[in-house]
């Protein structure tokens, strides 16, 4: 079992700067996969980013150069900077993690977080123009 708590959300202008953590029960197993997910109403959920045990990131495209995940396995967080903040970026964002049974990459983006096991509550990001 992981427990995880995403932190940071609120409310900005457009063009500003947030910073979301993630902290989390120690993660004891190997590999893993580790996102960030959001979800705007209406909208399906959809990947932001991924981090693997290694340390490779991958982002979705519309935030590539803007946002940035990291991992402190030593504090046990997710980390997801977030720069030049667009409206479209308003949603609820999720952390979550998995044993990477499967591939990190299309679990995240292509599946969406559908395999995903460990969920955290969600915090949510207002973008105004």
């Amino acid at each position: 079992q992981v427990d995880l708590m995403e932190s940071g959300g609120g409310s900005v202008q457009a063009g500003g700067s947030l910073r979301l953590s993630c902290t989390h029960s120690t993660i004891t197993f190997r590999p893993y996969c580790m996102a960030w997910f959001r979800q705007a109403p209406g909208k399906e959920r959809e990947g932001v980013a991924t981090i693997d045990d290694e340390g490779t990131t991958t982002y979705e495209e519309s935030v590539e150069g803007r946002f940035t995940i990291s991992q402190d396995n030593l504090q046990d967080t997710l980390t997801l900077i977030m720069r030049d903040l667009k409206p479209e970026d308003t949603a609820m964002y999720y952390c979550a993690a998995d044993p990477a049974t499967f591939n990190c990459v299309s679990a995240t983006f292509t599946s969406r977080g559908r395999d995903y096991k460990y969920w955290g509550q969600g915090t949510q990001i207002t973008v105004s123009t």
